[in-house]
């Protein structure tokens, strides 16, 4: 990922003076946000499959400017998470906020503005804590919320305790960045969370321990990691045109994927365990298969921008990719990702995430004056009920 630490301070101390929307704002725009330096005769239109538009699988429900979804730079876009159809989970300047889509209330989870340290103490774990902590990137499932940091700081809370859990720092070197960090279930059933640095790292910890498993060097920052259903392997995107398919408890490279030209920054396994999605900077989305990985199966055209986002619903029956502004595009899988509906809206998008039962999609939106977040509900048809009215 590009180094922008003299952009990131100036972020930093915007903030601290109350206008950081506007001045990041500024920013954002002044680079051509989401566009790669490449032209668009070099990303082999020809070769991204022709698409249905039309869909209508998630219906409008509500557009909630009580919360307003903010990021700090503008290729990390992991900053929504839905742990149910009801509950969401989001950044908003220096506070992670809970928002709850039943009751319209929202409530701070976590403040990072000032000093945070851990409750607990577990080795390893940085008991001083960290101050103004920079979120570049967050992640929740179940009881679990993980931050990551500019710094490489990892802080660690479980929801249904008080305090932090955990704090550590990934590396002290200058680009030590946190990228993405996935949270999972071991075979074992013990909660592990992984990270993907800037400094070329993958970092696996136990959180039923609290400490470092794994770690995986890499010739490049990365950027995203996936782990695959069955815990085998792991989907390796970053500045590489390349990613890499690795074995998960090796970390040895299993077959390289080769088809994306600019540097990629989401990755995504569906359900089946045979297929994953990566987004890149060339504008695409790859969807690839590990029975055949000679080429991808799919490549999927954004509209304007950079794919920062991809996810899967947990049924397998869609898949959603997010530009960096304006369109979140959902695939109906069963498909063959020949259909699609088109979600268009104004605003650069924080964060997109289904709830895990799939009723409902979440959009985070970052505008200094409309800034707020999408809720979309899926769309059913209950033919056997209408047959009633």
């Amino acid at each position: 990922m590009s180094r922008y630490h003299e952009d990131v301070d100036e972020m930093a101390d915007a903030y601290e003076m109350g206008d950081g929307e506007d001045d990041m704002d500024e920013e954002l725009r002044g680079r051509g946000m989401g566009d790669s330096d490449s032209e668009d005769e070099e990303y082999g239109q020809s070769e991204c499959k022709s698409t249905e538009k039309g869909g209508m699988y998630y219906e409008f429900w509500r557009n909630t400017r009580a919360v307003k979804s903010t990021i700090l730079h503008f290729q990390l876009r992991n900053l929504v998470w839905a742990t149910s159809k009801h509950d969401v989970y989001l950044m908003s300047n220096y506070s992670v906020l809970h928002w709850s889509a039943l009751s319209c209330q929202k409530s701070e989870i976590m403040n990072v503005s000032g000093h945070v340290a851990p409750s607990e103490k577990h080795p390893g774990s940085l008991l001083e804590g960290f101050s103004q902590t920079q979120v570049s990137t967050l992640a929740v499932k179940d009881k679990l919320l993980v931050a990551g940091g500019f710094q490489g700081e990892l802080i660690c809370k479980y929801l249904d305790r008080e305090g932090i859990s955990f704090c550590c720092r990934t590396t002290y070197e200058d680009n030590a960045i946190t990228n993405a960090v996935e949270i999972y279930n071991s075979p074992s059933g013990a909660v592990h969370f992984m990270a993907s640095n800037n400094d070329c790292g993958v970092r696996d910890f136990d959180m039923e321990k609290f400490q470092l498993c794994k770690h995986f060097p890499f010739p490049w920052p990365v950027n995203h990691t996936s782990l695959s259903p069955n815990g085998k392997l792991l989907v390796i995107v970053g500045d590489n045109p390349e990613g890499v398919l690795v074995d998960s408890h090796t970390g040895k490279t299993v077959h390289e994927l080769q088809g994306h030209i600019d540097f990629s920054f989401a990755s995504a396994w569906h359900p089946d365990g045979f297929t994953f999605a990566t987004g890149n900077q060339d504008k695409t989305c790859r969807v690839w298969d590990v029975r055949n990985l000679s080429k991808s199966v799919a490549a999927l055209r954004g509209n304007l921008g950079a794919i920062r986002s991809i996810r899967f619903t947990s049924d397998g029956q869609f898949m959603a990719m997010a530009e960096p502004a304006d369109f979140v595009h959902v695939f109906d899988v069963r498909s063959g990702y020949n259909k699609q509906q088109e979600l268009d809206f104004f605003g650069e998008i924080s964060g997109i995430s289904f709830s895990p039962d799939t009723e409902a999609l979440f959009v985070g939106v970052w505008d200094r004056t409309y800034g707020s977040l999408l809720q979309y509900n899926r769309r059913r048809n209950y033919s056997y009920l209408d047959s009633l009215l």
